[in-house]
């Protein structure tokens, strides 16, 4: 196969991977906390013969998480928080801590806070986060700060990645920071009651599909000429 069709297949490639990104934001538009995620294309270049031009290929080897806020939904839930402003609460995940906007959080059996599958949040040190089920009201103010009967218990924890580039997904609606993590100082606010929705734009991600779609089909047509151009010299050296 010549340059044109290696060219044309990491292209392809490319696409395939970015069509399944946008299929997957399309699947979570209503999925509470999830981020939009866009794949990267980066171009690889590698040097020929003295005088031949240098070969150029596009490859999509990374992702890119959308961090604006998605839209705020009340729902009076105790254990239904929603993070305005930047940050993340953090969550006590199998191999270490995970980064997550879904905000809907139960007591367990040890009347620890958790989320629906089980993974404990954590405070601002690193610590469960425990609510006394005998309290007749649980609170929380803008900074995070967790009373019972009117009680301080402890503080919610919010927190960045040390490096804004170095945060990965993970699962669901989490996300690891494998450079370490910072608490958020300022800017940021906890809203008891509400929960953030996906920021996903279904409207934007379906004309991005039509149009990744449409690369994806011309380069498809470019390699089936190809082919054929390719057959019939073959045909013609034969003869």
């Amino acid at each position: 196969m010549d340059n044109a069709g290696y060219t044309t297949l990491t292209r392809q490639s490319g696409l395939l991977r970015e069509m399944q990104s946008v299929a997957n934001n399309i699947a979570n538009s209503a999925t509470t906390g999830y981020r939009a995620q866009n794949v990267i294309f980066s171009e690889f270049v590698k040097a020929l013969e003295p005088g031949d031009p240098s070969l150029s290929m596009a490859t999509a080897n990374a992702h890119s998480i959308n961090l604006i806020q998605g839209g705020l939904t009340q729902t009076n839930g105790t254990f239904d928080f929603a993070i305005e402003g930047e940050g993340f609460f953090m969550v006590e995940g199998p191999q270490g801590p995970l980064l997550t906007r879904a905000g809907s959080f139960t007591p367990n059996e040890a009347g620890e806070l958790a989320t629906p599958d089980g993974l404990r949040l954590l405070d601002l040190g690193g610590a469960p986060i425990f609510a006394p089920p005998d309290a007749a009201s649980i609170s929380v103010a803008a900074d995070g700060t967790l009373s019972a009967d009117g009680r301080p218990l402890t503080q919610i924890g919010l927190f960045l990645p040390a490096d804004p580039t170095d945060l990965q997904y993970r699962d669901g609606v989490r996300f690891e920071a494998p450079g370490g993590t910072e608490p958020v100082v300022e800017g940021a606010a906890i809203l008891q009651g509400y929960v953030e929705g996906s920021n996903v734009d279904p409207v934007s991600e379906i004309a991005r599909m039509i149009e990744v779609q449409r690369s994806y089909e011309l380069g498809q047509t470019f390699l089936e000429r190809e082919d054929e151009r390719i057959r019939s010299v073959s045909q013609t050296v034969i003869k």
